[in-house]
């Protein structure tokens, strides 16, 4: 059996420890531990904490927690879908736990959202566990879903008018590793539209472990004429998380608050985090990252892949 990084450590049935990076960690406090297990690709846990309520962890890093997901599924979802005329037909790489496609859904125009996620026992227990998270978005029926990896099926795939990935972070032993390399942003590029947008998450963009988000920035560049990283704060991650957006067609310059208003008011459920305003602040980096990104030469390749630990 494959073996899995210890990322956290159970003190006392009380605590859990959070190896964030290899330098340093977190501690939450320990209510219940709904499920713990592990794939054929990761482990899996579905823990209650006292602070951020039901967290999901997969590999032992937090991925979503019930308090603060809707930052990060937001911040995600809306920038592309927003910026893009009419969304369509919306491709979710990952996004095992709803969240993405129950945001994604909020977009009158979109008509078709395929979630391929590696990982169908993720799926399964958020399906049953993390009903906060997906609220029944699963069930929609413009809504398809396939277990198979995720390059793979985009290599096989066309005409998506956004693609999302909502992937887990790089590491030499994880199922995204080849999900951030040039050579696949071609193939989603391939995929897309001719006014296509591509939203990644793109890891930590804190002041001591950016490389990573810089790196996918700058590869991205290589492939598409339009492309602009942004961050949002995390509480659960403690860290600014990086995002890229990149597009074929759109200029997120051309993007004004009163469009951005008009969009919002015809979704179909409430937005908690993503407005006019928030955009500009997240789109706006502090002047450590913008210079890093200008500076980045790193291009990310198959040969030579990132590893986000």
């Amino acid at each position: 059996m494959k073996s899995f990084p210890t990322r956290y450590l159970i003190l006392n049935s009380k605590w859990f420890l959070e190896h964030t990076t290899e330098y340093e960690g977190s501690f939450h406090s320990l209510k219940e531990i709904i499920y713990s297990g592990i794939s054929r690709y990761q482990s899996i846990d579905i823990v209650k904490t006292g602070s951020y309520g039901k967290c999901l962890i997969l590999d032992g890093k937090i991925q979503s927690s019930e308090a603060d997901e809707f930052i990060y599924h937001e911040a995600l979802i809306h920038p592309a879908l927003i910026l893009h005329d009419a969304p369509k037909k919306i491709l979710i790489g990952g996004g095992g736990e709803g969240a993405a496609v129950r945001e994604a859904l909020k977009h009158t125009t979109v008509s078709e959202v395929t979630v391929v996620d590696l990982d169908r026992e993720v799926v399964e227990l958020c399906r049953q566990h993390l009903h906060e998270w997906h609220r029944g978005a699963f069930e929609d029926g413009r809504v398809k879903i396939f277990f198979e990896d995720a390059r793979k099926f985009i290599n096989k795939s066309n005409d998506y008018d956004v693609v999302i990935l909502d992937l887990p972070e790089p590491y030499s032993e994880g199922p995204a590793l080849m999900l951030y390399t040039k050579e696949f942003y071609n193939e989603v590029y391939r995929c897309l539209k001719d006014d296509g947008i591509l939203i990644t998450q793109a890891t930590s963009a804190s002041v001591h472990n950016f490389k990573a988000f810089t790196s996918i920035a700058n590869t991205l560049k290589q492939v598409f004429p339009f492309v602009n990283p942004y961050i949002a704060h995390i509480p659960s991650f403690y860290a600014r998380w990086g995002f890229v957006m990149a597009s074929k067609k759109f200029d997120l310059a051309g993007l004004t608050a009163v469009h951005i208003e008009q969009k919002i008011s015809a979704l179909t459920g409430e937005l908690k985090f993503y407005d006019s305003e928030t955009h500009t602040r997240i789109f706006s980096l502090p002047k450590y990252l913008r210079s890093s990104i200008e500076k980045e030469e790193q291009i990310i390749s198959d040969s030579s892949p990132i590893s986000f630990y």
